[in-house]
């Protein structure tokens, strides 16, 4: 089928809450025998009449796969589809329709996809896919008879749904512009914005699939992107990721560079120290040529001392091979000037294991380079050939050596302990999340480093002064000695509970994509690297509900006006809501002509079966 790019009739200027007529050709696999129409058919289409929902009534199972890019489309998906009125759920079995956003970086990535294609085909659910997979790979299988969502036509997801929740298969995946950034927007952490800078990458690595998906660099201009920044930061937003397939490479195609945006950025940002700014992935080539701005940036009060630089292999040889457009020695050089200029600095890594030609010395330059290093976060992947790249033509390592790799590999990053050194400390950290032991509340420090502490859940969207009480591997525990608000002042934290046993809470995030270790309860994986070992369902989006208490303090994490009511986020206590409040108003000539529709709609349907009957 070939790619249906217009799909409402008369553009955009339908009235808010409606949508355009849609022509009944559109998206429609046609039949091959053709019947003459009989008194059955009648009876079915009517049955069907009678039985089909209301477009936005419907509740959508919402799956997200890879790295926070993903993450940030999905949210923006699962925003349009809550602002025309369908509910997200994390309810597979309940689901009228599912809609799942897939990964393409790894083998089982994509393989876990497929088993959740087939799953929704034999439930005989509607099914959406979005995301890379749909993107780089049309034409697989896997994707037969299903309507299709490409990465820069997430702003019509609603359009894709309503057509497949009628039978009809779309498929929308030519680029044109970039989506907006104002799109409506349900946060999975309503504390946390994944803010996209651009899409795309100058990269060519021979391992990467995503460049076939997310295709060329595509940058948004630094107004929009600092548009945005205020916007959320009004919302109540304490943490901001910037989030692309490379940050580094930001604004080569528009004639900025990447501190350019920060410096922005920052100036945006509350002076006051509350909502906290974490720079995305970035490959060496592109802040080779920043390095001093950079670390000027990340010293700044309001920007986390963290950085993601992928290395991927302690070899020249197999970075030649993996075409990765630098070298060990630079690669040295960014980490040995951003640990030299910026205080507490935290870096992240990646590797990957067994890449084709890879040898044992090889490997051994590996180990040693992390093992010089320490680094606190390493994201450790087992080389998956992808379809379509040079590196799936290259000579593979045997499987078994490439397993041993990654165990050894593994064993090596597990044995240092990189918090040593904190107990005592006093830090400032930035609660944003609750730990998985329902215990904790998860902060994080300048340097990014994970502190668990125990409070109640208003600790989350605040910043506090902890002492650190002891560490771990993978996080830090604090004791809270004072909770600053916005202004920074001083607040006492009344009824402190008696924490538990300090037993570790987070631990690496190990499956069967490979070894992917790390400290932090949320690294960031990124599109196109090796370490997308995240796979995560979408299970926290608030569900429509009544408004059970009046008295609730709304948090607007949504704002988009319905005709005739007005959806916004709640939060009230341990629940996240969706409350409706329906305005009174006069009737006009539009309400007239749509309760006129409606009636003569009726009284069509009625006829129809009278005529049935005789």
């Amino acid at each position: 089928m070939e790619d249906i790019e217009d799909l409402l009739v008369g553009g955009g200027s339908a009235p808010p809450g409606f949508r355009l007529p849609i022509t009944a050709a559109v998206g429609i696999n046609p039949t091959k025998n053709k019947k003459k129409t009989t008194n059955n058919n009648k009876s079915s289409l009517l049955q069907n009449l009678s039985t089909n929902q209301v477009p936005g009534t419907q509740t959508i199972f919402l799956k997200t796969f890879g790295c926070s890019h993903n993450q940030s489309d999905s949210e923006y998906m699962a925003g349009q589809l809550s602002a025309f009125g369908y509910a997200i759920t994390d309810n597979s079995e309940g689901a009228d329709l599912w809609l799942i956003n897939t990964c393409t970086v790894k083998s089982p990535s994509q393989s876990a996809m497929d088993t959740l294609i087939s799953k929704c085909k034999s439930a005989k659910k509607p099914l959406v896919v979005a995301g890379c997979v749909p993107q780089g790979s049309r034409d697989i299988k896997e994707l037969e008879g299903v309507s299709i969502v490409g990465v820069q036509q997430i702003d019509r997801v609603v359009e894709v749904v309503e057509e497949t929740l009628k039978g009809h298969e779309v498929r929308l995946l030519t680029r044109k512009t970039l989506p907006a950034l104002d799109l409506p927007k349900v946060r999975k952490n309503k504390f946390v914005e994944i803010l996209p800078i651009n899409v795309g990458c100058l990269g060519a690595c021979t391992y990467c699939k995503t460049k076939h998906a997310r295709g060329h660099l595509g940058s948004y201009t630094v107004d929009s992107l600092v548009g945005r920044v205020k916007s959320v930061v009004d919302d109540g937003v304490k943490e901001i990721w910037l989030s692309s397939e490379d940050t580094g490479a930001y604004g080569r195609d528009i004639g900025v560079n990447l501190p350019i945006l920060l410096n922005a950025i920052v100036e945006a940002l509350p002076s006051d120290g509350s909502t906290m700014l974490r720079i995305g992935m970035t490959n060496p080539p592109y802040i080779l040529e920043h390095l001093k701005e950079i670390a000027e940036i990340l010293r700044h009060p309001c920007v986390y001392s963290f950085l993601h630089v992928p290395i991927q292999s302690g070899s020249d040889a197999i970075l030649a091979a993996m075409n990765r457009e630098y070298t060990v020695g630079e690669f040295r050089k960014v980490v040995d000037t951003l640990t030299e200029l910026v205080p507490g600095m935290q870096i992240a890594t990646d590797i990957i294991c067994g890449f084709p030609g890879e040898t044992d010395e090889d490997f051994a330059e590996t180990v040693n380079l992390i093992k010089q290093y320490k680094f606190s976060q390493v994201h450790i992947s087992q080389f998956y050939p992808r379809p379509g790249t040079p590196a799936a033509r290259m000579k593979k390592v045997a499987s078994n050596v490439v397993k041993k790799r990654s165990r050894e590999l593994t064993s090596v990053f597990e044995s240092f302990t990189p918090y040593d050194g904190m107990e005592g400390n006093i830090e400032r950290i930035w609660i944003t999340d609750i730990a998985t032991d329902e215990i904790h509340m998860v902060g994080h420090t300048k340097g990014y480093v994970q502190v668990l502490v125990v409070g109640p859940e208003t600790l989350l969207g605040s910043s506090a002064i902890v002492k650190i009480t002891s560490v771990g591997r993978w996080s830090v525990f604090g004791d809270i000695v004072e909770i600053l608000g916005q202004s920074n002042e001083v607040k006492s934290q009344s009824d402190k509970k008696d924490p538990p046993s300090k037993k570790e809470t987070c631990s690496p995030c190990i499956n069967e994509q490979g070894t992917c270790a790390c400290s932090s309860a949320k690294p960031e994986p990124c599109a196109c690297e090796s370490d997308a070992c995240n796979i995560t369902a979408n299970n926290s989006y608030p569900q429509p509900q009544s408004n059970q208490n009046a008295q609730d303090t709304p948090s607007l994490l949504l704002r988009r006006k319905l005709s005739p009511a007005t959806a916004e986020m709640e939060d009230a206590g341990d629940q996240k809501l969706v409350s409706t409040n329906v305005c009174d108003h006069e009737w006009g000539l539009l309400d007239m002509a749509l309760l006129g529709g409606v009636f003569l709609s009726l009284l069509t349907i009625v006829a129809l079966l009278l005529y049935v009957r005789s």
